[in-house]
């Protein structure tokens, strides 16, 4: 068997690791971001479908681990994302570039939909700092119907790779008449809350039907609906929630003072301001939940 996929690096770029998104692992840093053609999810909602759902396009320029890794410290970022598409579909071509990186003293991360084998998790783990995994529905009939996926293994992902100890995040996309119902949120954020933590941040985002995919007859989420969906995870008893503009600060878990500050601008990039010092909560002196 031969990898289509090796070397054909598109959507090269450095972003704000918070646009990830990743919240709580080296805020305010940069990271180099790739991805190869393909996806093993053919998802209705895919917002990035037009390289997702591409076919093996030979005209793509190679690009070589070491050309990847060099270009990462070229541009001053602290680490590598394996992103934009599925990093499973090229995990070997990714495991190259995050062996060169770790030696280069870059972090190396994925954006994952979580439907790995155990093999390829177990493979990648020793190489790989911190995950964001997208868990869309607690619903596998809904995986079924949009993704052409099944549920149990993304789940079965999510709690092997918080056993791992690797920094894991979470993110949810809210769609209106599909992964909106607030029974089924409210299993999704028990699900994180008991199977892998109350301290793992979870992400609500809105979806937008004319970027997407096949649904664009589908509605965009109303606010209300994202801000249900974080009263939702509060009560369920996650630390760490985040929606939008008007939850995108972090604040400590014992006494609720600000410990980072975000503001996104209209260009894709953030402001962030930390309060935390040398790893504590400047009030109580509570351990930070920042990876740096």
């Amino acid at each position: 068997m031969v990898s289509l996929s090796y070397g054909r690096a598109i959507s090269l770029a450095a972003d704000p690791v918070e646009k990830k998104p990743l919240y709580h692992f080296m805020p305010g840093t940069m990271t180099w971001s790739f991805g190869t053609p393909g996806c093993n999810f053919k998802c209705a909602n895919r917002q990035n479908w037009a390289i997702s759902q591409m076919g093996q396009d030979k005209s793509i320029p190679l690009a070589t681990p070491e050309a990847i890794v060099r270009n990462a410290m070229n541009t001053g970022c602290s680490s590598i994302s394996c992103t934009y598409t599925e990093p499973t579909i090229f995990a070997e071509y990714a495991l190259d570039v995050m062996q060169l990186a770790r030696q280069t003293g870059l972090r190396n991360i994925w954006i994952s939909n979580g439907y790995l084998s155990p093999l390829c998790l177990k493979t990648v783990t020793p190489w790989l700092d911190a995950i964001n995994v997208g868990l869309q529905s607690m619903d596998d009939a809904f995986y079924r119907r949009v993704c052409g996926a099944r549920l149990d293994p993304v789940l079965d992902s999510l709690r092997l790779i918080q056993e791992s100890g690797m920094h894991l995040e979470i993110t949810t996309l809210v769609i209106p008449g599909h992964s909106s119902d607030p029974a089924m949120l409210e299993r999704l954020a028990g699900f994180i809350a008991h199977d892998l933590g109350t301290g793992v941040p979870w992400h609500i985002i809105p979806f937008y039907p004319e970027i997407s995919w096949k649904m664009q007859d589908t509605p965009p989420t109303p606010a209300e609906s994202i801000e249900q969906a974080f009263e939702i995870g509060r009560k369920a008893g996650l630390s760490f929630i985040y929606a939008g503009n008007a939850h995108s600060d972090t604040f400590c878990d014992q006494c609720s003072a600000r410990l980072v500050g975000r503001k996104a601008s209209p260009f894709g990039d953030y402001r962030i301001e930390r309060f935390d010092t040398g790893g504590r909560c400047p009030v109580c002196h509570a351990p930070s939940p920042m990876r740096d």
